[in-house]
């Protein structure tokens, strides 16, 4: 046999068995979860989710893989843990009565932690017997610093700890401790940590106001797994690493198109629209018909048979509603008939993230084919620009990735120097790109709207500025007569595309 073949054997054989948590996000920045049958700390302050994250691997255990589990607490009892999750839909008291989860509650004495009379003998042997009870193949203890409270010989404290854990591995046990940081270290001990195989860190910060929870893997002995840190919720299912990072540039391309909404828009791509699963930005000031040219293409999608949501950030859905109705737009039809699904929230009533998790599951559950955001600028105040800006890239990652076509809409302010996209900046991560403007008409002065394509990516476009025209029966799209309009303020750009009026066709790659 040759040696790379060997090699390729052995390390087949060596390579580190892993145990799936279930927890969304987190198995895949470590490759597959846990380390299978050896021992993991879990670190964090107090309200950073440790208890929760335990749980939660039990639940999932014994739900999803079948894997029956034991949680020792010794701070907590069974009655306070069920009260801890009853706000959330985790079935940790069925589970109990199933016997599929088993709760022990430790309650320790001061003679019981004191270092010259410590013995783990008694807790070993109640742990093994709650673990034979269910064949139990995950443990949690909760936490390790209530159990060492009273050993401060650093010895004799290594000494218990590398015990325990050892006794852990013996039972062929996936475990978690839990613990709280220390100075200059994971617990106050500062001893888990070393003898730990791996090292997971919760943290819940407060930036700008905002509460902003992140998780870091610290130590994973035998495997690759992220080092950065990962933004995580805690919602009603329990904790979400969701989405972990951007899912990359692999998207496969198409040829499909499909319709603008707008007959005389879709003859500017020569008319054949958008590219299906594509992401498309229109951005502009305020009043110049964004969320009506999102409306347009919403409504398209729902005549061809497919599912479109439309997230509102600054509407509610009934003044959406009853706006749209203004240009011959009607929602409730398709709303009732369950293609259409508008959901509105205020921006500033969860963090980035939540928002994020919030999409993911409304597309894993609605299943729509078109997703609308209006206007992407209200999350700019939410977060850094580059959170902002990181979570956009990979909200438009993961359109992108189960082929959903997106349309956003971004406010430009009145006082902007040039065409961009908004605040965010985001139009480089955009394939289509239409800007709408407030100009005015130099004979009789009279202001209307401008539209423009700055770029279609793989598509021929115009690059022509048109008059949009919002009426009672809907949007339509004009040439422009030359030298017929100039810009508000004499001393703003409008950008290449007015300033040039070129007659082109333009293909952009």
């Amino acid at each position: 046999m040759p040696n790379t073949i060997k090699r390729k054997i052995t390390l087949k054989l060596n390579k580190l068995q892993k145990c799936l948590t279930g927890i969304k996000g987190f198995d895949e920045i470590t490759e597959g979860g846990l380390p299978k049958n050896r021992t993991t700390l879990i670190s964090g302050g107090a309200g950073s989710g440790k208890t929760l994250f335990g749980i939660d691997f039990l639940i999932n255990g014994a739900i999803n893989y079948k894997e029956h589990g034991v949680f020792m607490s010794f701070e907590e009892t069974a009655d306070e843990l069920f009260k801890d999750v009853a706000s959330l839909n985790l079935d940790l008291k069925v589970l109990v009565s199933q016997k599929k989860i088993v709760l022990e509650h430790v309650v320790l004495e001061r003679k019981d932690i004191q270092e010259k009379d410590f013995n783990l003998e008694g807790l070993l042997i109640r742990l093994e017997h709650a673990i034979e009870s269910v064949n139990a193949k995950r443990v949690v203890l909760d936490s390790i610093e209530s159990l060492f409270a009273g050993i401060t010989d650093n010895g004799i404290l290594r000494l218990e700890i590398k015990r325990l854990f050892g006794w852990l591995k013996e039972k062929q046990v996936t475990a978690i401790v839990t613990g709280e940081p220390g100075q200059d270290s994971y617990t106050h001990h500062g001893m888990e940590q070393y003898i730990s195989d791996c090292i997971i860190l919760l943290d819940n910060r407060v930036d700008e106001e905002v509460s902003v929870r992140r998780i870091r893997v610290v130590k994973y002995r035998g495997s690759n797994h992220g080092t950065n840190e990962y933004p995580f919720v805690i919602d009603d299912d329990g904790l979400s690493v969701i989405p972990i990072t951007s899912a990359g540039l692999n998207q496969p391309g198409t040829a499909k198109r499909v319709s603008t909404g707008i007959s005389s828009l879709d003859k500017l791509f020569k008319g054949v629209g958008y590219t299906k699963g594509s992401t498309i930005l229109a951005s502009g000031t305020a009043g110049t018909g964004k969320t009506s040219l999102a409306a347009a293409f919403a409504i398209e999608t729902c005549k061809r048979g497919e599912r479109c949501l439309f997230l509102s950030y600054e509407e509610s859905a009934g003044q959406l509603i009853q706006n749209m109705k203004s240009i011959g737009f009607n929602f409730e039809p398709l709303i009732k008939k369950g293609l259409l699904k508008i959901a509105s929230t205020r921006p500033t009533f969860v963090g980035l993230e939540k928002h994020l998790l919030d999409l993911y599951k409304t597309i894993d559950g609605f299943k729509p084919k078109s997703v609308v955001i209006d206007p992407l600028t209200s999350l700019i105040g939410e977060g850094s620009p580059r959170e902002v800006r990181s979570m956009i890239t990979r909200m438009i990652d993961v359109l992108k990735t189960q082929g959903i076509t997106g349309f956003f809409t971004s406010l430009v302010s009145s006082t902007a120097q040039n065409d961009t996209s908004g605040e965010i900046g985001v139009s480089s991560l955009i394939d289509t790109w239409i800007v709408v403007r407030e100009l005015e008409e130099k004979v009789g002065k009279k202001r209307i709207r401008g539209l423009y394509i700055v770029k279609s990516r793989g598509t021929g476009h115009s690059s022509d500025v048109h008059k949009l025209i919002l009426s009672d029966d809907g949007i339509s799209l004009e040439p422009m007569e030359a030298d017929s309009t100039s810009t508000p303020d004499p001393k703003k750009k409008v950008g290449s595309g007015i300033a040039k009026k070129s007659k082109k066709i333009n293909k952009s790659t």
